[in-house]
């Protein structure tokens, strides 16, 4: 007897004697299980029953480690957006596993590739990669817990799989570029050495390498082309693509979370790797063309694209939505991850054409109690729109304005104090109309689009020559910092001028409010020679070169790190007081140079280049944070310490000092200093603790805050 088929889930569900198999189509006429057997050859099964617009069946002799795809049959009527055709074998859009990958030519294109209304007919099997039918539920996880970090402790890092591992010297090389390199003690030990909580990987869906970047001998590293959302990418797996991948990856997490690290996947839901109307079909596109994709309604051969790739999932129709939100809880439930940055997020908004903050995309994830605990990341734009602001309450955001205008001051950019204050603050002008609180802001300096921090302070113009486009392709940046020269130079004093600039930009990110992201390599001075569109480079340009790592850079940023992790004054939940606490004093005080607050007169000041911050928390400790991006060195008159006298915590100046009480301080041209006021009851509190009599009132005996100092320095 046959067992009964249901049409939900969607994918291949095994069963006693073989699979379940559900696929979701409006359009289609009849729907084809591919089976391959371990000679190769094709075993069709017609999936032969179909509720609402969902063909399903039972499929016979389907167990692990069997390799499938799909063939769909209905109308080719490009015109209609109808691109039905059963001569491409397509990915099962759940597909857990891909095997293989594109050999391009004429039969992964569902249209002449010379007349895009005409179908080819031309079979793609051998040139294509297969779906693998992979065991979910062997893998064992043992005591596995999501670390759940809050987001006011959380310290992102964001880097890449491949590169991380490719060179790290403590890594097997047969393990290198892979997720079980990246599982390795030596690998998870320096991510916990520097402090982090929470790694960002670029995208790990399974994607697609372009025909033309293999045409000039090149690859795409990024992975921003995905095919498979909840297949994990087969070249980052060490021990075979025949469905390892997905227990590699499963290890990875494990191991992370051990550690106490949480993992961030980037992911990639406003596209895919189909492109437009020229592009070829593999999956979505031959499975239900007209529902999963946004196209011009006037003329339903086209595709609406916001994204510059070609073509825009179609979140305003229920299938393309079912995808997503699977895709999420998958990941959650079956692979454990931490939480998501979405690539192009407004563009998941716009179901209508404008983005819209109640859309159904994200309502779905508002009420999905499986995503509830989840971080959830926008990055607020596409090429259509600019969103920074403009996301739920529950959601953080990048926020290009803290880059901009934290590059800007840096730069000495005329009149940037007022908008540089804000992102120092967690961007109240942007969060707080809203109620919103500065961990919505996710602040970062530099990330994978664009120059490294070492290229930022080394370069003024872009050098992607080696991307084959003429130094045509990524953006012009004009909020570079280049310091005297353009690239590597022997000038000590070009690099010290570039080494402080960097520990600016370091402590600016670090010290602000808001979430903090790093990009991966940054800490050490990781350069790709002038290249900010890297995307191309999967070679020495993007690999990590650990043997120049620049040592010192990485123990100051490991300082910082350290110091927000410890001190809630480094890391405020809510700006100054809070959402409606007007009773409690303000956590921050905002000063000029001369430690004067400020007039309404000195944010219009265009030359004004100088600002102070102190810091204050409860009973913790305070700090005066002093920045001067003035090219010269400017005397800062010192606040007054609101508990002990200061002392110097961090500077990028190598030459400041701090000695007894200090009222001035000369500020190298383009520096900041950090310093620390202990509060009076944690000095008593420390005494007791080690020994000493002390007070309740009073002063602190000299040798006991002596004894207090020398242990904290």
């Amino acid at each position: 007897m046959t067992p009964r088929s249901v049409p939900h889930p969607r994918g291949v569900r095994l069963v006693e004697g073989g699979a379940d198999v559900a696929v979701y189509t409006e359009s289609a006429e009849a729907v084809e299980f591919c089976r391959f057997d371990s000679d190769g050859n094709e075993h069709r099964t017609r999936l032969d029953q179909r509720t609402g617009h969902t063909f399903h069946g039972f499929v016979p002799d389907v167990e692990v480690g069997t390799r499938y795809g799909l063939r769909v049959h209905g109308p080719w009527d490009p015109a209609n957006g109808l691109r039905f055709n059963p001569n491409k074998l397509l990915l099962d859009p759940y597909a857990t596993a891909v095997e293989g990958g594109y050999d391009w030519g004429q039969p992964v294109f569902g249209h002449d590739m010379n007349n895009p209304d005409q179908l080819d007919e031309s079979d793609s099997a051998g040139s294509v990669p297969r779906c693998v039918v992979t065991d979910r539920h062997s893998f064992d996880w043992g005591d596995d817990r999501p670390p759940r970090t809050p987001l006011a402790e959380t310290i992102v890092y964001e880097t890449h799989v491949k590169g991380f591992t490719q060179r790290f010297p403590g890594i097997d090389e047969s393990l290198r570029g892979t997720y079980a390199g990246l599982a390795q003690p030596a690998a998870i030990e320096y991510l916990t050495d520097l402090g982090v909580t929470a790694v960002e990987l670029l995208p790990v869906h399974q994607f697609v390498q372009d025909s033309h970047l293999g045409e000039k001998g090149l690859r795409n590293y990024w992975g921003y082309n995905s095919i498979g959302f909840l297949a994990p990418h087969n070249e980052y797996a060490a021990g075979g693509d025949g469905g390892q991948q997905v227990d590699e990856f499963k290890a990875l997490v494990k191991a992370l979370h051990a550690a106490g690290l949480e993992v961030i996947l980037d992911v990639v839901y406003n596209h895919t790797a189909e492109g437009n109307h020229m592009g070829p079909t593999l999956a979505l596109k031959g499975i239900d063309n007209a529902s999963y994709y946004r196209l011009v309604p006037d003329d339903r051969a086209h595709y609406f694209d916001t994204t510059g790739t070609g073509n825009s999932l179609n979140v305003g129709h229920p299938a393309a939505l079912t995808l997503i939100m699977d895709s999420l809880r998958y990941w959650v439930t079956e692979m454990h991850v931490d939480g998501f940055r979405f690539d192009l997020a407004t563009t998941l908004t716009r179901q209508g054409g404008d983005a819209d903050v109640h859309s159904a995309f994200l309502d779905l994830v508002a009420q999905d109690p499986t995503l509830a605990p989840i971080k959830m990341i926008a990055e607020p734009w596409d090429t259509a729109g600019y969103q920074v602001g403009g996301f739920p309450a529950e959601w953080s955001e990048w926020n290009g304005k803290f880059r901009d205008d934290v590059r800007d001051f840096w730069r000495s950019a005329d009149s940037v104090l007022g908008t540089v204050s804000q992102r120092i603050l967690g961007s109240p002008d942007v969060y707080e109309p809203t109620r919103r609180s500065p961990l919505c802001s996710v602040n970062f300096i530099t990330a994978h689009d664009g120059f490294t921090l070492a290229d930022l302070t080394s370069y003024d113009q872009k050098h992607n020559e080696a991307n084959g486009e003429d130094n045509n392709d990524g953006e012009s940046d004009n909020r570079s910092s280049n310091n005297g020269a353009e690239g590597p130079t022997d000038d000590p004093e070009i690099n010290d001028r570039r080494n402080r600039q960097r520990r600016n930009f370091l402590a600016t990110l670090l010290l602000s409010a808001g979430v903090p992201m790093i990009l991966g390599g940054d800490e050490m001075g990781r350069t790709q020679g002038g290249n900010n569109n890297a995307y191309c480079q999967d070679d020495e340009i993007s690999w990590f070169d650990w043997d120049a790592a620049d040592q010192g850079l990485q123990e100051f940023t490991r300082m910082l790190i350290r110091l927000r992790r410890r001190e809630p004054a480094l890391r405020p939940e809510w700006y100054r007081r809070g959402p409606r606490d007007r009773s409690t004093p303000d956590r921050v005080q905002i000063l000029r140079s001369d430690a004067k607050g400020f007039d309404p007169p000195d944010w219009n000041n265009p030359t004004a280049r100088t600002i102070t911050f102190v810091f204050h928390h409860d009973d913790a400790d305070s700090f005066a944070l002093l920045l001067n991006a003035a090219e010269n060195g400017v005397e800062f008159t010192v606040p007054k310490a609101p508990g002990q006298e200061w002392r110097l915590e961090l500077s990028s100046d190598d030459a400041q000092r701090v000695e007894g009480k200090v009222t001035t301080l000369i500020l190298e041209g383009r520096s900041f200093t950090l310093l620390r006021s202990v509060t009076r009851k944690d000095v008593r509190g420390w005494a007791r603790a080690h020994g000493y009599e002390v007070s309740s009132k009073g002063k602190v005996p000299r040798q006991v805050q002596q004894a207090f100092d020398d242990a904290h320095r």
